[in-house]
């Protein structure tokens, strides 16, 4: 009796999410070409990894999950499979140590996405992985095979199946563009609009002063919130736009989609969280004799720089007369914000094929043998390693479910 050949199967894009899909496929002895359209792959995974490479976190689960809010209950069959300590493991695995920073973020002993990627990338070619760089997707064919451009021309492929891993629409020169939606929604699959996503926001503009002489200053030690909503400490930075950095990025779903309902967003920022307001008031009452108000502030409560900048800049005048006032200012300033940066400059994306599309393995319902992971499927996540871990999470999944489905 002859035996048949393996399974042949075509991975489309070399982030996280393909090259974990590659991984598994080719561990269940099924033979793998993985095409990416830049030059080498997993170009955004080396830039995450710019000033150290955060690879997940270690807060409890239940905490890890809801981070990603209303899209949870499709991320956790995901991750009770290969949560954050499942992907550390797999990480030493790989001959890379791991340890938890002060944030309980984790990350490589080194601090550096190279080396990992290296070693993974060593690990796929030993196994048998093909990979196939400068080729980009074009979609299907009339026939309905892959529609491939490379250097030499164009061609066709027929595989057994398909991994899509193709990224959000953020950072397009890093090879996530977002092109691949018309292409899926010329086949029937309804895929949510792309958003910016852990990105910066607008004001309706800054004064030339502040623009002039503030942009780019982090704001350290402050605390915002959207309004009637609980507060989270951190620092950011202001551009000449308007404000961006760690904590609005923790805030961005939050604002865009009140944005993207009434037009606009206004966030309150405490410029000291460590005092209440009648400490502030009661500091402010002091009598400032001969003093401007500028060194009042500074001599009373360390205000000064670009947070007396922005006290000036957001504060009724009126306030300035009143040390009740001033205080509530100083603890609730009203940042109006009214757009998002574009979406190329966002750290992620949210929309794109939504779970509902899929079944339990991540294969388009609508598209037999088509399979989808990473930040092109409809969820998002603050930074933190809660990205990459879904990503790393979500092509593992899919690659399981394509080995079933091959089986079948």
């Amino acid at each position: 009796m002859t035996q048949s050949p393996p399974p042949q199967v075509a991975v489309i894009g070399g982030g996280p999410a393909g090259l974990m899909a590659a991984e598994v496929l080719s561990q269940a002895g099924i033979k793998v070409d993985l095409y990416d359209a830049m030059p080498s792959v997993g170009r955004k995974f080396l830039l995450a990894g710019v000033g150290g490479m955060n690879i997940t976190h270690s807060e409890p689960y239940t905490a890890f999950l809801s981070r990603y809010t209303e899209r949870a209950p499709f991320i956790a069959p995901l991750l009770r499979e290969f949560d954050a300590d499942v992907l550390r493991n797999w990480i030493h695995g790989l001959g890379i140590k791991t340890f938890v920073g002060s944030s309980g973020r984790v990350f490589p002993a080194d601090m550096k996405a190279a080396p990992l990627l290296r070693a993974w990338l060593k690990r796929l070619r030993d196994a048998g992985v093909v990979i196939h760089t400068r080729h980009r997707w074009l979609g299907w064919n009339s026939e309905g095979d892959l529609h491939v451009a490379h250097a030499s021309g164009e061609t066709t492929l027929k595989p057994d199946a398909v991994l899509l891993a193709l990224g959000g629409a953020s950072w397009a020169r890093l090879g996530s563009d977002g092109a691949w939606r018309p292409w899926l929604e010329q086949r029937g699959v309804a895929v949510t609009a792309l958003q910016p996503s852990n990105c910066g926001f607008e004001t309706a503009g800054w004064s030339e002063l502040l623009r002039s002489k503030f942009a780019g200053a982090p704001l350290k030690n402050v605390a915002i919130a959207l309004q009637g909503q609980p507060t989270r400490l951190g620092e950011c930075v202001l551009t000449e736009s308007g404000i961006e950095g760690s904590l609005i990025y923790a805030l961005s779903a939050q604002i865009r989609e009140q944005i993207n309902q009434h037009g606009r967003a206004t966030v309150e920022i405490d410029l000291l969280p460590g005092k209440d307001i009648a400490k502030v008031q009661a500091a402010l009452a002091k009598p400032r004799g001969s003093r401007s108000m500028s060194k009042h502030l500074h001599s009373q409560l360390a205000i000064d720089g670009v947070k007396a900048a922005l006290l000036r800049e957001l504060a009724p005048t009126s306030a300035f007369a009143d040390p009740l006032l001033l205080a509530k200012a100083l603890k609730a300033l009203p940042l109006t914000l009214i757009k998002t940066r574009p979406i190329d400059e966002a750290i992620s994306t949210a929309g794109g094929v939504p779970f509902e599309a899929l079944n339990e393995g991540l294969m388009i319902k609508q598209l037999p043998g088509v399979f989808c992971a990473g930040e092109m499927l409809d969820w998002e996540a603050p930074t933190g390693g809660y990205l990459l871990t879904a990503c790393f999470a979500s092509g593992r999944a899919a690659a399981l479910g394509m080995v079933e489905w091959l089986q079948r």
